[in-house]
């Protein structure tokens, strides 16, 4: 009786074992072929690795008329709300555009409507001062954007409000 009992548990052992080893096959099999279904889900992908996100473009607004103390000072306010966006995870990327013309900057939104992307927007100061106004558009791109600010912070020495 006693030989049996330990049979079935070195049969169990190696069945437990096996399984395992299948598993870990089908793993690296599927991280082997790109996939990697853990990002996926942490990044909100859809079948293709896309999400759906919003984009703000940011505008010159028509009160540009401040003091360049003023200007610095809305300026400053405007960068803390681009961060606390960020930290809320709302806002994904957000950045100026280079040269003079009407196209001030971008903001790309990881929420679910134009209507919460307008609130977002209106919380920014340089759009409640009037110096900014926004078109939004809904966009669908790469989940992998998800992963900027993470990757953002470790290679940030200075933050842009100091």
């Amino acid at each position: 009786m006693k030989y049996p009992i330990i049979f079935l548990g070195l049969l169990l052992s190696l069945s437990i074992l096996g399984c395992q080893e299948i598993h870990q096959e089908n793993k690296t099999t599927e991280i082997q072929n790109g996939y990697d279904a853990e990002a996926a889900l942490k990044y909100g992908a859809d079948e293709y690795g896309m999400k759906k996100y919003i984009l703000a473009f940011l505008k010159t607004g028509p009160n540009r008329d401040l003091s360049k103390e003023d200007a610095q000072k809305l300026q400053m306010e405007h960068l803390k709300n681009i961060t606390k966006m960020a930290e809320e995870g709302k806002l994904v990327v957000a950045g100026p555009f280079f040269g003079e013309g009407d196209m001030r900057g971008i903001y790309i939104f990881n929420v679910e409507s134009l209507e919460e992307a307008r609130t977002l927007t209106e919380s920014d100061p340089a759009i409640k001062a009037g110096s900014l106004v926004m078109e939004l558009k809904e966009w669908y791109c790469s989940a992998a954007l998800m992963a900027v600010n993470d990757i953002h912070n470790t290679l940030t020495k200075k933050s842009i409000t100091e």
